[in-house]
Order: C-alpha cells, then sequence, then structure tokens
C-alpha cells in the first residue's frame, strides 16, 4: 500500500524547542493505515517509508486523538533538505513496511 497526501507541517505545543514537527496523516488515509493488519508496536505505531520531494526515509506514524489520526513526525534533517517552513503544504508519500 502506497499514500499519497498534502497537509501542513506543524509544531507539537508541548515541546517549544525546534525538534518536534509533524504532519497530520489526513483521516480516509490514517483510516486506510488502521485498517493494515500489522503486529503491535508501541504507543500504536504504524513503521513506514515515507517519501518528501527527494528524501526518503524510514519512521513510524503514531496514533494521536488530538489530530483525529495519524501523526508523521518530520525531523530537522528533512525539513532543512527540503527547504519547508512552519505551515508549509507538504506532500508525503508514505508505505507501511511490515504489512
Amino acid at each position: 500500500m502506497e499514500l499519497t497526501f498534502t497537509a501542513p507541517l506543524w509544531r507539537w505545543d508541548a515541546r517549544q524547542d525546534d525538534s518536534w514537527w509533524f504532519v497530520t496523516v489526513p483521516p480516509d488515509e490514517s483510516d486506510l493505515l488502521a485498517d493494515v493488519p500489522l503486529p503491535p508496536r508501541g504507543f500504536g505505531s504504524i513503521r513506514v517509508r515515507v517519501r518528501v520531494g527527494s528524501t526518503t526515509w524510514q519512521t513510524s506514524v503514531f496514533p494521536s486523538q488530538d489530530q483525529n489520526g495519524y501523526v508523521l513526525p518530520m525531523k530537522k534533517a528533512v525539513r532543512q533538505a527540503e527547504g519547508l517552513e512552519p505551515g508549509a503544504a507538504v506532500e508525503v508519500t508514505l508505505s507501511p513496511l511490515d504489512a
């Protein structure tokens, strides 16, 4: 399964330093991820391969009740490599790794 979506880059309010930035996986795509039969992982996370622009990496998405879906952490190296600013619309392609 490969999902592609565009969503804004946002900072986690609970951490005011510059390190915790996310993109929320939209509800329809979050529902598809939730339906994939996967082994249980910590915090309900799902291991994924992600592509943003020309940058590809592996990470996990995490369920968030506040965001009504999964959230994708956007590490600083990716934000810098792709020139992403707060609030930027980020086009994301992701695939679960353990499906």
